[in-house]
């Protein structure tokens, strides 16, 4: 339960802010993970040799960008449909951390499908649903069990796009994403071993980085995949990028 507990605090350096493309703080956590900061390019090989898919056909189109476009920041992280209106990603990609609040449901559009400045379809977020001790006084809670949220939105584009059904997770899986890397475009990582729990949570060794928070981690075939997972945290370590993944049965999926 130590080692497991020291590990997650490890990462709670995955925390966001605009950052051009992708959601996250430059810290000494992402200078070590594929050249986004001053040395190391971890992982780097493993993030490009992610197989590209055509985003605008299913089973993939049920996948797709949260976009967020403001004043002062643009980025995005990865969304994943599991009902006619709801999506599921990361908490930490709501939050505005360089001004230190939440964004408002209206300024957050989900984009399924997104391949190269074209999507299969796309809408804004009615509202959003978080664990209730996350955002308590307006502020983020950097608990990884917390790091949760589910997105409603105004289009029910699951009737129209498709919908990837939740599972339990297993001992591995693979992810799709939109990593910093290549934004704009959906990359598929290899198998990613995923053999320990740490308080309910998953960690794993997987080529993602900045952009892919929130992105599914899928069990199954390439045909037929379920989502069992989502990405949180990540660090750079010497087997490569490890991954904090939170089982799909911690988010509240009630269709009010």
């Amino acid at each position: 339960m130590i080692f497991g507990r020291l590990w997650l605090l490890a990462l709670l350096a995955l925390l966001p802010i605009g950052a051009g493309q992708a959601q996250g703080v430059l810290t000494p956590d992402y200078d070590g993970i594929c050249g986004l900061g001053r040395q190391s390019d971890t992982g780097c090989s493993d993030i490009r040799a992610r197989r590209i898919v055509d985003a605008a056909q299913p089973p993939w189109r049920a996948i797709g960008r949260v976009n967020f476009a403001g004043p002062e920041a643009r980025f995005h992280c990865t969304g994943v449909l599991i009902a006619e209106r709801l999506v599921l990603t990361a908490a930490h990609c709501l939050y505005h951390q360089a001004r230190k609040r939440w964004i408002p449901p209206g300024a957050v559009q989900f984009v399924a499908g997104y391949q190269r400045g074209e999507a299969t379809a796309s809408s804004p977020v009615r509202r959003y649903r978080l664990d209730p001790k996350q955002g308590v006084g307006g502020e983020f809670h950097a608990d990884p069990v917390l790091d949760w949220a589910v997105l409603e939105l105004v289009q029910p584009l699951g009737r129209s796009v498709g919908m990837l059904p939740v599972t339990l997770p297993g001992k591995s899986g693979f992810v799709a994403g939109y990593s910093g890397l290549r934004p704009q475009v959906l990359s598929v990582t290899d198998g990613c071993s995923v053999p320990s729990k740490a308080g309910g949570l998953l960690r794993g060794i997987c080529p993602v980085m900045q952009g892919d928070s929130g992105a599914p981690l899928l069990t199954g075939s390439a045909e037929r995949p379920s989502v069992a997972a989502i990405v949180s945290r990540i660090a750079p370590t010497a087997e490569g990028v490890s991954v904090l993944f939170l089982p799909v049965a911690m988010f509240d999926l009630n269709q009010e």
